[in-house]
């Protein structure tokens, strides 16, 4: 099965880095359950100049319906919760995307 490899931008606000550290340095167990039960692998969230950047790989065959039991899942909605205050779109981001999705240009193996 073919990984999809996905990658997306949102701001950090610069008053609430700490925090946002913090919080990803304990993730909660619960949470990064629900992330391997949506199929997502190698999750990597990189921060430079107040812009995070998420690379993660998608092993699963129906990407909208396990991003949709992520975003059902009680617990991810708490967690987001906190998170979800310390970000920003970016300006180009469309009507109500949170994190934006970039556009691969190359890759290799």
């Amino acid at each position: 099965m073919p990984v999809r490899r996905v990658g997306t931008v949102i701001r950090l606000l610069p008053e609430h880095e700490q925090v946002y550290r913090e919080l990803h340095a304990a993730v909660w167990p619960d949470v990064l359950a629900q992330i391997a039960r949506s199929n997502i692998r190698n999750y990597t969230i990189f921060l430079r100049d107040g812009l995070l950047f998420a690379y993660f790989e998608y092993t699963g065959t129906d990407y909208p319906a396990d991003m949709a039991e992520m975003a059902a899942d009680p617990r991810t909605q708490e967690w987001w919760k906190l998170t979800d205050p310390c970000q920003r779109p970016v300006v180009s981001a469309a009507e109500g995307e949170w994190w934006a999705p970039l556009e691969e240009v190359f890759h290799t193996d």
